[in-house]
């Protein structure tokens, strides 16, 4: 087939959907693959790294035209669409439910689209989830940008000047960012502290050096395809009083908090932030589905009452040579499994084809 790959048009993306690396993999399976010019610049992949390996180098338009398979990162823009050809693929981000107009025109132009947020978590699909691939890195990210905003180091430091005391660190959320996210801050000599509405994780928590604080006499979170649905206002206000003092005292808050398909719930009101220590930071890691502060401005660093609130979007790909390599490897894992060298396997009976298909034959299958 040929796999073709264009540069991310989204302000701020650096991250490129293959790596020369993965492409010589692809090519040896007979695959032959288009790489738009500069595509993997910004992720320090060079033009003449591709060539080397054996992908022919063009121009968007020329590339879009002939595209059987088109391979991304981010929802493609509207103009891409209406360039590719009737019934050929798409494979990248799509989030069906946030772009509804999009998903239409996928399915108005006979494209068969699968979404790579839509990977199920189960165990055969795990190379293939580049949602989890992606939050690692954002983990780590998360707590390397706190610091940068932090007035003080991590860890305790004993000089002849004196004692410095180790920061402190909370964690709301217990997922693949926030358990990076521990595992970096205890690295660092932080002390860590972390809060889930699931309660399983006590154990994934403490594993890492962290203290689980439990909220106690509140129902459990429904999961949901290894996501944790909407919670009750009855166990927010729980976890709310189980957690002030440790976010009274916190140094730097990560918030990771999401809800599959909805607004990211609030966890930090704004009379909370007031309450904060000074010089205190907060890592909004929800900020593109609303926040789980009530003060979080997108890709805006808020100072309120002393409190740097920090909104930065999309942290993967602050790290997009590593992201890139790693989103790589998932996009051929899902290729390899759906598809052979010739063509695409739409069986909607197969677990991971149904749940990562979202328009085929110019209908909406799930959206």
């Amino acid at each position: 087939m040929k796999l073709t790959v264009i540069k991310e048009s989204r302000p701020g993306e650096n991250r490129v959907a293959l790596t020369p690396q993965v492409c010589t993999q692809l090519i040896q399976l007979g695959h032959q693959i288009y790489i738009e010019n500069g595509a993997g610049y910004a992720s320090n992949f060079s033009d003449e790294m591709y060539q080397s390996v054996g992908c022919t180098l063009g121009t968007q338009t020329q590339l879009l035209q002939s595209a059987e398979v088109l391979l991304q990162v981010n929802p493609p823009a509207e103009v891409i669409v209406n360039q590719l050809p009737p019934k050929s693929v798409l494979i990248s981000f799509l989030y069906a439910n946030n772009h509804p107009e999009l998903i239409q025109l996928l399915a108005d132009k006979q494209i068969s689209a699968f979404s790579m947020d839509a990977i199920p978590r189960i165990s055969k699909a795990q190379n293939m989830d580049a949602l989890s691939s992606q939050a690692n890195l954002a983990g780590y990210k998360a707590v390397i940008t706190g610091a940068n905003h932090l007035g003080k180091i991590f860890p305790l430091l004993m000089t002849a000047a004196g004692t410095v005391t180790p920061a402190r660190v909370l964690i709301y959320g217990a997922g693949v960012a926030g358990l990076q996210a521990i595992a970096t801050a205890k690295r660092l000599g932080a002390i860590v502290e972390c809060t889930d509405v699931r309660p399983e994780t006590k154990e994934q928590i403490e594993s890492l050096g962290g203290k689980f604080i439990e909220v106690k006499g509140a129902e459990q979170a429904k999961i949901e395809g290894g996501y944790a649905k909407e919670v009750s206002a009855d166990y927010l206000q729980k976890q709310k009083e189980a957690v002030n003092k440790s976010l009274f005292q916190a140094d730097l808050v990560i918030t990771t908090a999401l809800v599959m398909g909805k607004k990211a719930p609030v966890l930090i009101t704004a009379d909370q932030v007031k309450q904060m220590k000074l010089g205190a930071v907060i890592v909004d890691m929800a900020v593109e589905q609303g926040g789980n502060c009530e003060l979080s401005e997108l890709d805006q660093v808020v100072h309120s009452s002393g409190v740097s609130i920090v909104g930065q979007s999309n942290l993967p790909a602050t790290l997009p040579q590593n992201a890139s390599e790693l989103y790589a490897k998932n996009i051929q894992n899902l290729l390899m499994y759906l598809a052979n060298v010739n063509q695409f396997h739409f069986d909607l009976n197969e677990e991971i084809t149904a749940g990562t298909l979202i328009t085929h034959e110019g209908k909406k299958i799930k959206a």
